[in-house]
C-alpha cells in the first residue's frame, strides 16, 4: 500500500502525463502554416501534419488498453512517455516532410499506449467514489486545458523558436515524466499474465478502426477518392470480423460483455457525442483568429489563454460537485452549461468581432467544457472490473478519438458551404450548441436511471 502522500504525488504525474497528452494534440496546429513553407509540403499533403498523430492514436487505442491490463500499467506507461520522447526529437529534426509525418504516427501510438494507462492507473489507484471523483478532476483539468494550452504554447514557441520547438519541447517533459514513473509508480499492477493476448482480435480491431479513422480524416480534406471509399468499407468488414473473432474467443481483446454494462456504455457515447460536437471548437476558432481577423501565431495562441484558466476551473469544481450531486447530474448540468457558452460565441462571431466580445462565451464554454470533461470519464470508469479499467478506458478514448474524426469532417463541410467564411462559422458553431444540448438530454436521462453515489 501507499500513503496519502505518495498518492498525491502519483496523482501529479498522472496529470502531467495528460497534460502532455493535451498539449501534444494541439500543439502543431498554430505551426503549420510555417512547417509547409519550411519543409515544401504539398498543399493536399499538409493536412497529415495533424492527421499522421490521428489515425495511430484513435486506431490503436483498444490495444493500448489491453496492453495495459496484460502487461503492466505502470510498464506501459513508462513506454508511452519514451516513445514521446523519442518521436519527438526526431519530429524535432524532420528536413523531408515524410520524416515528420513518421515521427507523427509514432507519437500517435506513443499516445494511444499512454493515455488509457494514465486513466486506468486512476481507476485502479484510486477508490471509486469521492477519491476518484477528486482524481479525475486534476486529470481533467490538465487535459482540458492542456488542449487550449497546447494552441497558447504552439503560437509562443513558433513565433519565438520556430516550428521544431513544438516537437522538441517534448523531449525533457517525456523525461521528466519517466524518471518519475520509476520512482513513484507501484509495481503491483493488474496485468492478467496468465492470460494469452488476443492476436487475431488485435489484428482486426484495430485495422477496422484505423482505417475508418483514416477514410473520416483523408475523406474530407481530399475528397472522397476512391482510397478513402476503400478504407471505409473495409474498416467495417474488419469490425465486423472482429465481432465474431471476439464472441468466439476464450479472452477476448474486448469483452463483448463490457460494452453492455451501463455507466460504460452510456459514458463512451456522451464522450463520443462531446469529442464530436466541442471537440472541432479548436479548429474553428483558430480559422477565425488567423483567417478572419489575421491573428499571428503568437496572438492565436494568447487567445486561447481565457478558455484555458475557464476549462481549469471548471475541470476542478466539476469532480468536487460531482461527488455531492452524482456524475450524470453533473455531466448533464455541465454539457447545457457548455451549450449556452457555445450559443453565447456564435452570437458574438462576426468579421468586425472585437476578442472581448468573444469572453463572455469563452468563460461560460470553457467552465462547462471544463466540468463535463472531468465528470464524463469518472462516469465511464464506474463499475468497471479493475482487471479491464485498461481495455475500458481504451474504449472510451476510442470513442472520443472517432468523435472528433466525425465531427470535425462533418461541420468543416457544413462550414464550407456557405460563401462567406464568417457564416459557415457561425453555422458550425450553432449546430455546435445544437449538439451539446442533445448530449446534455442523454447525460440527464442516464442520471434518472443511475443511482445517486453515497457521498462522503
Amino acid at each position: 500500500m501507499f500513503n496519502v502522500h505518495n498518492k498525491a504525488l502519483i496523482l501529479a504525474l498522472l496529470a502531467f502525463a495528460q497534460l502532455i497528452i493535451a498539449i501534444d494534440y494541439t500543439i502543431v496546429f498554430v505551426a503549420v502554416p510555417e512547417i509547409g513553407r519550411e519543409l515544401g509540403f504539398a498543399p493536399h499533403t499538409l493536412q497529415w501534419v495533424v492527421s499522421a498523430y490521428a489515425v495511430p492514436f484513435g486506431g490503436l487505442l483498444l490495444l493500448g488498453g489491453r496492453m495495459s491490463d496484460l502487461l503492466g500499467r505502470r510498464r506501459m506507461f513508462i513506454a508511452g512517455l519514451l516513445l514521446y520522447g523519442v518521436s519527438s526529437l526526431a519530429g524535432g529534426l524532420a528536413t523531408e516532410p515524410w520524416l515528420l509525418i513518421a515521427a507523427r504516427a509514432v507519437q500517435g501510438f506513443g499516445g494511444a499506449i499512454l493515455a488509457p494507462a494514465v486513466l486506468s492507473l486512476i481507476g485502479t489507484l484510486f477508490a471509486e467514489g469521492k477519491e476518484r471523483n477528486r482524481a479525475f478532476s486534476v486529470w481533467g483539468a490538465a487535459g482540458g486545458s492542456g488542449m487550449a494550452l497546447g494552441s497558447l504554447l504552439g503560437g509562443v514557441l513558433t513565433e519565438s523558436f520556430g516550428w521544431a520547438a513544438v516537437f522538441t519541447v517534448n523531449v525533457p517533459l517525456a523525461a521528466i515524466g519517466v524518471a518519475a514513473a520509476v520512482i513513484l509508480l507501484p509495481r503491483v499492477e493488474g496485468a492478467r499474465r496468465r492470460r494469452r493476448f488476443d492476436v487475431p482480435g488485435a489484428v482486426t480491431g484495430t485495422s477496422g478502426i484505423t482505417a475508418i479513422v483514416f477514410a473520416l480524416v483523408q475523406g474530407p480534406a481530399t475528397g472522397w477518392s476512391p482510397t478513402s471509399l476503400v478504407a471505409a468499407v473495409g474498416g467495417v468488414v474488419l469490425l465486423a470480423a472482429f465481432v465474431r473473432i471476439e464472441q468466439q474467443s476464450a479472452d477476448p481483446l474486448l469483452p463483448l460483455g463490457l460494452p453492455a454494462q451501463r455507466s460504460l456504455r452510456t459514458g463512451v457515447v456522451v464522450i463520443t457525442l462531446f469529442a464530436a460536437t466541442l471537440g472541432p471548437l479548436l479548429y474553428f476558432e483558430t480559422v477565425y483568429f488567423q483567417d478572419i481577423h489575421g491573428y499571428t501565431a503568437l496572438q492565436t495562441g494568447l487567445a486561447y489563454l481565457v478558455p484555458t484558466v475557464a476549462i481549469f476551473l471548471g475541470a476542478n469544481l466539476g469532480g468536487r460537485i460531482a461527488t455531492r450531486a452524482g456524475l450524470h447530474r453533473t455531466l448533464g448540468a455541465s454539457l447545457a452549461l457548455a451549450a449556452a457558452g457555445v450559443t453565447l460565441l456564435g452570437l458574438a462571431l462576426s468579421a468586425d468581432s472585437s476578442y472581448a466580445a468573444l469572453v463572455p462565451g469563452l468563460l461560460v464554454l470553457g467552465l462547462g467544457q471544463g466540468s463535463a470533461f472531468t465528470t464524463m470519464y469518472a462516469a465511464a470508469s464506474t463499475g468497471v472490473p479493475a482487471e479491464h479499467q485498461g481495455i475500458g478506458s481504451g474504449l472510451a478514448s476510442t470513442g472520443q478519438q472517432v468523435g472528433n474524426a466525425v465531427g470535425l469532417a462533418v461541420l468543416v463541410a457544413i462550414a464550407n458551404q456557405p460563401a462567406n467564411p464568417t457564416t459557415g462559422i457561425r453555422l458550425a458553431v450553432f449546430l455546435t450548441a445544437a449538439g451539446v444540448i442533445l448530449t446534455a438530454l442523454l447525460a440527464l436521462t442516464a442520471a434518472r436511471r443511475t443511482p445517486t453515489p453515497v457521498t462522503v
